[in-house]
C-alpha cells in the first residue's frame, strides 16, 4: 500500500472508491466478481457465516478472498431495527451491547477460518444501523466495533473526508436497480473532485436490462443491472490514476497512517 504524507491516496490519486458488497448473495459471485477481475479492480464482500452448513454454504468466498478482495464482517444475525416488521424474533431494541458483541467475535472467528490469509477487514453494520436498545436505554455499538476492526461501514449523505471521518462508522451510498451506469460513474467522480472517500453500496446483480423506476418506489437495494455495473467499472478502470478502488480494509488503514504521518 503506498503511503504519504501529503495524501492519504494511493500514488497520485485525487480520491477513492470502494465497492461494497452485502449479504454475499449468489449474483455477486456470478456477475460481480467477474466483472471486476476483468477490469483489475477489487471490492469488499460483507458476509454473514450464519446456520449450521456456513463452512460449506460460504466456500466460493475463500476463492474470491484469494483474488484480492476483502471479505468483511456482516455479523452472524444480521440483527436489525424491529422496525421493518420483518417479526425476527431478535431485534436491535431487544439484545443487549454484550450480545451484540458475542455475535460480531463469533462470526470474526468463523470468517479467520474460512479466509486465514486475511488477518484483518472491516465491519459492516446490519441496516446501518449502529444502535442497541430504544428511547432512554438506547446505546451505540460503535465502541464495540473499533474494539475489533479499523473501520465499519454505516451510511450517510456526505462522502468521506479522510481528515475528519469516523473510520469506525463510514458513510456510504447504497446504489439503486433504477440508476444507469453514467450516474454511478458520476456518483464516483464528484467524491474524488473533493478529494474524498465514497463507498458504493450493492446488493443483488441481474443479468436483464435495467428497469424505468416505479413511482413511489424508494428501495435502494434493488439489482444492479450486469451493464451498469461493467460501465462502472470500466470507467474506474480507464481513471485509475486519478480514483483510488480499493477494498475499505485498504483505504483505511492508509488513512490511519496518513493521520499519524499529519500528527
Amino acid at each position: 500500500m503506498a503511503k504519504s504524507i501529503v495524501s492519504p491516496w494511493a500514488a497520485d490519486c485525487k480520491g477513492a472508491v470502494s465497492l461494497t458488497f452485502d449479504d454475499g448473495s449468489q449474483s455477486q459471485l456470478d456477475i460481480a466478481i467477474p466483472i471486476l477481475n476483468v477490469y483489475g479492480l477489487h471490492g469488499t464482500f460483507y458476509i454473514n457465516p450464519s446456520g449450521d452448513d456456513w463452512e460449506q454454504r460460504l466456500a466460493p468466498w475463500r476463492e474470491v478472498a484469494c483474488a484480492g478482495h476483502e471479505i468483511g464482517n456482516h455479523t452472524i444475525g444480521h440483527i436489525c431495527s424491529r422496525n421493518f416488521g420483518w417479526g425476527a424474533a431478535r431485534t436491535l431494541e431487544t439484545i443487549t451491547l454484550e450480545e451484540m458483541e458475542a455475535d460480531i467475535v463469533e462470526a470474526e472467528r468463523r470468517i479467520k477460518e474460512l479466509v486465514p490469509e486475511q488477518t484483518t477487514r472491516s465491519f459492516c453494520y446490519p441496516c446501518y444501523q449502529s444502535y442497541v436498545g430504544e428511547g432512554v436505554k438506547r446505546q451505540s455499538y460503535v465502541p464495540i466495533v473499533a474494539k475489533y476492526f479499523p473501520a465499519g461501514r454505516g451510511m450517510g449523505e456526505a462522502p468521506n473526508h479522510p481528515e475528519f471521518t469516523d473510520l469506525h462508522y463510514l458513510t456510504s451510498v447504497t446504489i439503486a436497480g433504477w440508476m444507469p451506469g453514467s450516474e454511478l460513474c458520476i456518483l464516483a467522480d464528484e467524491a474524488v473532485k473533493q478529494g474524498r472517500w465514497v463507498i458504493l453500496v450493492f446488493h443483488g446483480f441481474q443479468r436483464e436490462p435495467r428497469k424505468p423506476r416505479v413511482p413511489g418506489s424508494h428501495w435502494h437495494g434493488s439489482p444492479v443491472t450486469e451493464e451498469d455495473f461493467r460501465e462502472l467499472c470500466q470507467y474506474l478502470a480507464d481513471k485509475r490514476d486519478e480514483i483510488w478502488t480499493a477494498p475499505v480494509v485498504k483505504i483505511a488503514l492508509s488513512i490511519v497512517e496518513w493521520r499519524k504521518n499529519r500528527a
